[in-house]
């Protein structure tokens, strides 16, 4: 990626102050951080409410954003979670009511003080963009605007734990490992004092593991309806702008929320991963810093700077691209739609004929009702890339070919003309299963003339959630049903002469826990309904800023991370194992604050073909801070899954360690019951 051009001239200079306490009403503290605008007199804030840990964690990335958002008249406050990081008190669980409850003190705090003028602005990246919106929903009197990256409004149906009712394999259980090394880390002595160590070991006595609460609610109950804001949307009252990316899991939110909210609204989706659009891949950066002081100015400032009037949604529509694991920039254009359901979209049906997908409407056709199926292999997902690709790591999907083999198949004939979609493709389809409980993985395929495969969106449906989520229901097997498949929503443009194709599977592992039996599927037919956005005259004139950021924190790399990815297939005992090493940043230095952070993650997903219930999830993560001899703490999470016909079985692990050696370590094991999955 090209270096992003540096600015040092802003309106102000900006003064840093590393740590401030934010007293709560029950006593406890959280630790926040401060960059101000010097020599101004009240301005409005811009809020950032994380776990990650102000001045280790993520403080290069804090910093870019806040430090260019104070030299713009800003005062930037990013503050600990409750028991993260610097902050008194211990974190049971993502998102939970003291979090929000906190949230709402913390804004309160912020309005209040001598450098703010009583208007605060909410910021955040995945778990910040949900407590943006989770925290607009509450409404506090001063929170006067949200911009949310990379987030959801259903807890439930666009996060890491279940995609259309199934569990997620690849994430779920390496999400809480993840969460398990974050959380572990003791706070800063330069903050709390000699006590540091003393809350450390409370820390880790007290903080669970969230994996066993995210187990037990296999369905959409009262647990993931909480902090999904879809519950409400009239509950947010205040101006919302939402950012994705199409290489990440989170894009569908940025369309529900642009269609649901009554607000002020505006969404942007880009190629990127999960990551910042200044320099995330795969490319185009933009300048994403100068959007978001355009968005304050108008809402926190009241500067009418017409970003209100432009377009509610920009987004990049992508051209086909040869399959590759690690790709730098990704081929398209900007487009524009000045209302969201777009009267520019349509939505085109394509019959499921003999292996065809066809334009023609006469579904009386015999070829689109006879029967076709597919007994599931579980080794069909191994080639799916990751679910919330970073675009750092190997983790976009390669040709899928090989998974389209492993698929039914129904192929159309080669474009004439270009076709392009903008929104949420759904499969609808006529099948039956020969078990009580089966899913089914649906993938929409760019095939080029010379049979590569691109991968351009998916969807998952546990058919035990067909009719909904909350009340999920046994097949009968060998009856019919006509289910609906959603799939992620893309903007994607098919060339002339390449063919769309649609594969459908009952597996897809890693990303999807396999059903506890083998299952054959049998397809009747059925449509795919495709969202066809006719171009625009105006498409050509669509721009954004071009990257610029503030003087870049001083990080020097000691040791660069792993960023792997391969399939070993043991030929004695069958087993066919993904192992998935994530580019967490290996181990570098903080020049400022002289801290060394280190992580880095070893991931196993291993499966034997026809045995749905050797299905085995191992995940490692190494977590550590060290600053010189003194302050060296390092933390080992681990995790192991498996399953029966009837229980899930976890076991994590924690092993802490001071200055090297052991301070603390447990073990918790668990099993919980299969609720339809």
């Amino acid at each position: 990626m090209a270096d992003v051009p540096v600015r040092t001239d802003y309106p102000y200079d900006v003064e840093v102050v590393e740590h401030v306490w934010v007293p709560l009403a029950d006593g406890t503290r959280l630790a926040a951080k401060l960059w101000l605008p010097a020599g101004a007199g009240p301005m409005p804030a811009v809020f950032c409410y994380l776990p990650y840990r102000k001045n280790d964690g993520v403080a290069a990335g804090d910093d870019q954003e806040m430090r260019y958002t104070a030299g713009h008249g800003y005062a930037g406050v990013r503050i600990d979670i409750r028991g993260t990081g610097d902050s008194d008190g211990i974190i049971e669980d993502e998102y939970s009511e003291q979090e929000q409850l906190d949230g709402v003190e913390a804004i309160a705090w912020i309005a209040a003080q001598p450098w703010c003028n009583g208007a605060v602005g909410m910021t955040g990246y995945s778990w910040g963009g949900f407590s943006s919106l989770q925290l607009a929903a509450r409404q506090p009197p001063a929170l006067k605007a949200v911009m949310s990256f990379y987030s959801s409004d259903d807890r439930y149906a666009d996060d890491v734990h279940y995609r259309g009712g199934c569990l997620l394999g690849m994430e779920m259980l390496h999400w809480a490992v993840c969460m398990l090394a974050f959380n572990a880390l003791p706070p800063d002595p330069r903050f709390v004092g000699d006590e540091w160590r003393e809350r450390w070991l409370d820390r880790l006595e007290r903080t669970p593991p969230f994996i066993e609460a995210w187990l037990a609610h296999q369905r959409r109950d009262e647990y993931w309806k909480h902090g999904s804001i879809c519950e409400d949307y009239a509950a947010v009252s205040c101006p919302v702008y939402a950012v994705g990316g199409w290489t990440d899991g989170y894009t569908n939110t940025v369309l529900r929320l642009l269609e649901h909210l009554s607000v002020p609204r505006k969404g942007l989706i880009g190629p990127w991963g999960h990551n910042d659009p200044l320099r995330g891949v795969p490319g185009p950066p933009i300048g994403i810093l100068q959007e978001q002081v355009r968005w304050w100015d108008r809402w926190l400032k009241g500067i009418d700077n017409g970003i209100d009037r432009e377009p509610m949604l920009t987004a990049w529509l992508q051209d086909w691209v040869e399959p590759q694991q690690l790709l730098e920039h990704r081929p398209g254009r900007w487009v524009a739609e000045e209302v969201w359901p777009s009267p520019d979209v349509e939505h085109l049906e394509l019959t499921l004929g003999a292996g065809t997908l066809d334009e023609a409407q006469d579904r009386s056709d015999s070829r689109s009702t006879r029967p076709r199926q597919i007994a599931g292999s579980q080794l069909c997902g191994l080639e799916s890339g990751a679910w919330c690709a970073d675009g750092r790591s190997p983790d976009l999907p390669p040709d899928q070919g090989g998974e389209d083999a492993l698929s039914l198949c129904w192929t159309s004939e080669p474009l004439v003309e270009p076709r392009s979609i903008l929104g949420l493709p759904r499969a609808v389809l006529g099948l039956a299963a020969d078990r009580p409980q089966a899913l089914v993985s649906v993938r929409l395929c760019d095939v080029a003339p010379d049979g590569t495969s691109l991968l351009v969106t998916r969807g998952l449906l546990n058919l035990t959630h067909r009719d909904d989520r909350e009340s999920p229901r046994p097949l009968v097997p060998g009856e019919r049903y006509t289910v609906t498949v959603w799939l992620d929503a893309v903007g994607h443009r098919f060339p002339a002469g390449h063919r769309a194709r649609l594969a459908v599977s009952p597996t897809y592992w890693p990303l999807a826990w396999p059903s506890p039996e083998p299952v054959t599927l049998t397809l009747f037919g059925g449509q795919l309904v495709l969202p066809v956005r006719r171009d625009q005259p105006a498409d050509a004139a669509t721009a954004l800023p071009e990257p610029e950021e503030p003087p870049p924190y001083p990080v020097r790399t000691l040791e660069p991370g792993i960023g792997e990815r391969w399939v070993e297939h043991d030929l004695a005992s069958g087993r066919a194992t993904l192992h998935f090493e994530w580019d967490l940043g290996g181990r570098v230095l903080l020049e400022e604050s002289g801290i060394e952070l280190e992580q880095l993650s070893t991931n196993r997903y291993s499966i034997v073909d026809g045995d749905p219930l050797s299905a085995l999830v191992e995940h490692e993560l190494v977590n550590g801070v060290r600053r010189g001899d003194d302050w060296h703490a390092r933390c080992v999470a681990s995790g192991s899954m498996t399953s029966t016909a009837t229980h899930f079985h976890v076991t994590t692990a924690l092993e802490a360690y001071d200055r090297g050696t052991r301070a603390w370590e447990r073990t918790w094991t668990f099993a919980m019951p299969r609720d339809n999955v």
